[in-house]
């Protein structure tokens, strides 16, 4: 099957439109899609969104079994303020949900399965729990609504060991990137977690090294970021599946009857032995589970 991976840049000249008084941008993305004929009627897209210090491309093997195995079109995107995707001051769920609707408005799609890992599962979640009617199903991976994990106040001390590195410049970016790590090893020993954030680290056009993550913006918005912000009585009774790893704390057992309230038809999954990070460490359980989600009618 022959894929066609389109990436779309940020600077988009098309005019934009307030959402609820949140201004949002134009999300970057990559779509998977068969370039043969689809026989009518198409299955409805799947969005991909990732966590944070995440970007589409953390995405781009697991996005093409989606689109093969689903037959559905499967957008990756960058949020704001991570990968190709505009730096903006702003960063909240209502932000990123109203990204997301402003995405989904001009790819002219009239309802959407929705996939979103940590921090992009809350965002998924708020969006879910806004617009019920836009959506078809969703995949939540290890994040929950009630609960909050002791290991996300960590991330404030991520961000300023990012924030302290001093990048290199002009230097080919294998040696830019051994050099940064070997720095990182000094504060941080778990080389799957320092391999994972120098993803982020980018080459511009004079040789020099930048994060094409907006760590001010992300530090100052931390306190947004760590907790899911009220919805009232606001429901989604469509499909849900939530998806944690068994070493992980981010989704607890103990959280069940408190998803139910907001997602009454939610199912719950544990994949034992990964940890956060679930889709990566443990790719083919995770890719079974939420194909057959997927799939179910």
């Amino acid at each position: 099957m022959i894929f066609q991976k389109l990436t779309v840049i940020s600077n988009s000249k098309f005019a934009v439109r307030a959402l609820s008084q949140l201004q949002p941008v134009r999300l970057a993305y990559a779509a998977y899609e068969s370039t043969s004929p689809i026989i009518a009627p198409s299955p409805i897209p799947l969005i991909v969104n990732h966590g944070l210090f995440g970007s589409k491309a953390n995405w781009n093997s697991l996005c093409k079994v989606y689109h093969n195995k689903t037959n559905r079109k499967v957008i990756a995107v960058d949020a704001r303020n991570h990968g190709d995707s505009p730096h903006t001051p702003q960063h909240s769920y209502e932000y990123m949900v109203a990204d997301l609707k402003y995405l989904i408005e001009n790819l002219n799609f009239s309802k959407v399965a929705l996939l979103g890992h940590s921090m992009g599962g809350r965002a998924v979640m708020l969006f879910a729990l806004k617009y019920p009617s836009l959506v078809e199903r969703l995949i939540v991976a290890d994040i929950s609504p009630v609960t909050t994990s002791p290991n996300l106040k960590t991330m404030p001390g991520l961000f300023g060991i990012l924030k302290n590195v001093q990048l290199p410049h002009k230097m080919p970016l294998s040696t830019a990137r051994a050099q940064i790590d070997s720095y990182l090893a000094r504060s941080l020993s778990d080389k799957g977690l320092r391999s994972f954030l120098l993803t982020n680290l980018i080459q511009v056009e004079d040789g020099s090294y930048s994060w094409r993550i907006n760590i001010p913006a992300l530090m100052s918005n931390f306190g947004d970021i760590a907790k899911f912000p009220a919805t009232g009585n606001m429901t989604y009774s469509g499909p849900v599946l939530f998806i944690g790893g068994g070493k992980s704390d981010y989704i607890q057992r103990s959280d069940e009857a408190g998803i139910k309230r907001f997602f009454p038809n939610a199912e719950l999954k544990y994949i034992e032995g990964a940890g956060h990070w679930l889709h990566s460490e443990k790719p083919t359980e995770f890719l079974q589970d939420t194909v057959h989600f997927l799939n179910k009618s």
